[in-house]
């Protein structure tokens, strides 16, 4: 598995209200959702961001309520993984039971800047900033996270039957 695509950092502590506001959860819709992903941080976002582009924030991404709607919207908006130096735990356990790839690796947030080219290998453990040539290493999924990545959420794993083989 692999990604690649342009970097939208962000600072320590981005919280899930942030990531989607709660004045625009009385929807389930995903492409609604993502239209107000980070919205109240970086009111561009949504213009800039590109299917396959990559989060990259400091420490303790995606804490305060345990709504599942952040990672859904950040996945819908088109972002294909996030790389931070720590999650909050239960916006990391949601956003692996969705399918989105969050990866933590302080050395990669401290080396990429905002609007750098970044390609990661899920499988190697490898994030290579494509803009500045430096790469960083990280622990490769486990193959039970790697499944339900790959199948765009745990549910979708179970249905696949990826479990049972």
């Amino acid at each position: 598995m692999k990604a690649q695509g342009f970097v939208h950092k962000y600072g320590d502590n981005v919280d899930t209200d942030v990531i989607i506001p709660a004045r625009h959860l009385n929807t389930q819709d995903h492409k609604e959702l993502a239209s107000h992903c980070m919205e109240d941080i970086d009111i561009d976002f949504v213009k800039k961001v590109k299917e396959g582009d990559i989060m990259v924030a400091e420490q303790n991404f995606g804490c305060g309520s345990s709504r599942e709607h952040a990672p859904i919207a950040i996945k819908a908006s088109g972002i294909s993984c996030v790389i931070a130096k720590s999650f909050a735990r239960i916006f990391y356990r949601n956003a692996i039971n969705i399918g989105l790839a969050i990866i933590e690796c302080p050395e990669a947030v401290d080396g990429i800047n905002n609007g750098d080219e970044v390609s990661v290998d899920f499988d190697g453990g490898v994030i290579t900033n494509l803009t500045s040539g430096d790469t960083y290493t990280f622990a490769p999924f486990p193959e039970f996270i790697q499944k339900i990545i790959s199948s765009n959420g745990y549910l979708n794993a179970i249905r696949e039957g990826k479990f049972n083989e």
